[in-house]
């Protein structure tokens, strides 16, 4: 799948039916209705869309390029159980991926809220 900048990937409320490894070129990760506000960046040879493809919920933030010609391999449901049967050490690789995706999210989220708490205590900040 090819995008180009500001394409829409995955959309708010979205159940994920797929996971995406993007290839080439980036993602990011908004939320937002009215005013969009960025809160990840997914470059190539990262994964996204994992946390609605596994707890099967809505998505709670919108996924765009970043940059044309983005390059997405799109996982579907039906392929990722076909593998968990006929290639489960390939599940067991991704599911290790996925883990190692979601906690650079939390690590970046975690890093952002830090340095926006640092911003607001600072000494003689009103």
């Amino acid at each position: 799948m090819i995008f180009d900048k500001g394409d829409v990937i995955a959309d708010i409320g979205d159940v994920g039916e797929a996971l995406y490894f993007v290839i080439n070129g980036e993602a990011a990760l908004f939320i937002g209705e009215q005013t969009e506000s960025q809160v990840g960046l997914i470059h190539a040879g990262e994964l996204m869309g994992e946390m609605s493809f596994f707890d099967r919920k809505p998505r709670s933030v919108r996924a765009r390029a970043m940059k044309n010609n983005t390059q997405l391999l799109k996982l579907s449901r039906a392929m990722y159980k076909r593998l968990r049967v006929e290639h489960p050490y390939i599940t067991v690789n991704l599911l290790e991926h996925a883990i190692v995706s979601l906690d650079h999210l939390f690590r970046q989220a975690s890093n952002d809220l830090s340095s926006l708490s640092s911003y607001f205590n600072m000494p003689g900040r009103k």
